[in-house]
């Protein structure tokens, strides 16, 4: 009996070995596709048709998906690139400048996905007055929520951000970095941010087109990293300046978007909804006859 039991364990032990290797095994002359950039990129497939429906269905132009598409696109990996370069590794990255456009080099950061998200959606929104900026990333931050769950299932495949070693029995082992059994904070993660799509879908779907506004991207920023923060005790510090601070980057960044968060949830349930009419409508700059 004993014997059977410990066959048993080891069987379970075995089972979440991850040595599955990050290539997803088919050669394109020198170019290798990764399991990382085939979810990076379904995030924005799945994302398009997300938004598109949502477009449709408050009677939106679904031809300004495209251009929506390339600003989102190009917000998301410029600022992904810029974030950790500006947050984790400032002073090598100034000395060598040309390296931040070395994008296969790896190196990303969601809360430089944040900041690139937002200016791309604001320079979008201006030529759209009949899309707010808050309406539009109300509505994009739940295609975020999704593509997040995606990526961070990548990273998983990458083998990185693992977390930081556990006796516990979901333990994972990461062959390629070690042999040591770890959080897989990756799956912690992507499972938040998957409950909390399905969160956004919910509250999207009570209010449709009368959402609030800011209530959605509220929302996002208040639960993402929040968990991102509490997730981030079971994960192993990305470079060594984190190990003398208290807390580590990743928290720090994500304290004030969570308070920003909360802002925009008081702010969208004391005013309510708007209007897209009155909230595109500018104000007169007619000067009164005296």
């Amino acid at each position: 009996m004993i014997a059977f039991f410990a066959s048993l364990i080891s069987l379970t032990i075995a089972s979440i070995t991850w040595d599955v290797q990050p290539e997803i095994g088919i050669n394109l002359g020198p170019f290798s596709p990764r399991w990382y950039g085939l979810l990076f990129a379904s995030g924005f497939l799945i994302g398009y048709q997300i938004m598109s429906r949502m477009m449709q269905r408050e009677r939106r132009p679904v031809a300004d998906m495209e251009p929506l598409t390339l600003y989102m696109i190009a917000g998301t990996v410029i600022g992904m690139r810029l974030g950790h370069c500006l947050f984790y590794e400032p002073f090598y990255y100034f000395a060598h400048p040309l390296e931040i456009l070395n994008l296969r080099g790896g190196g990303y950061a969601s809360h430089g996905a944040v900041m690139g998200i937002s200016i791309a959606l604001w320079l979008y929104s201006r030529k759209r007055p009949a899309q707010p900026f808050l309406w539009v990333i109300d509505r994009i931050a739940i295609a975020v929520a999704l593509a997040a769950f995606l990526i961070r299932v990548g990273n998983f495949f990458n083998h990185e951000m693992i977390g930081r070693p556990t006796d516990l029995p979901w333990g994972v082992i990461f062959t390629i970095r070690d042999m040591i059994p770890r959080h897989p904070a990756q799956l912690y993660e992507a499972f938040c941010y998957l409950g909390i799509f399905f969160l956004m879908r919910f509250i999207y779907n009570r209010y449709d087109a009368k959402t609030p506004n800011g209530l959605l991207l509220g929302v996002f920023f208040m639960t993402v990293f929040g968990a991102r923060f509490a997730i981030e005790f079971f994960k192993e510090n990305q470079v060594l300046f984190e190990n003398l601070l208290p807390i580590n980057m990743g928290q720090i960044l994500s304290i004030p978007l969570v308070g920003l968060g909360a802002w925009l949830v008081w702010r969208a349930r004391r005013i309510g909804y708007v209007p897209l009419e009155k909230q595109a409508a500018k104000p007169s700059t007619t000067k009164k006859i005296q």
